[in-house]
């Protein structure tokens, strides 16, 4: 469940995060709810690939 987790909030974090550099324009659900800086984009894309690297230690310890 964590991984699925983690690829959810990296695409968010990085479809926001080019949508406002490359194309100027809002994409994705996070803009519906707050109103995100866009260095905080790569935060949350950061947070997608921690959650997903914790998934994966902890799929090869069990």
């Amino acid at each position: 469940m964590r991984g699925f987790l983690g690829v959810v909030v990296v695409i968010q974090g990085l479809g926001g995060f080019v949508a406002r550099v490359f194309f100027d324009t809002e994409w994705g659900l996070l803009r519906r709810w707050f109103d995100i800086p866009t260095p905080v984009y790569l935060a949350i894309a950061a947070a997608g690939v921690a959650l997903l690297i914790w998934s994966d230690q902890d799929r090869e310890k069990g």
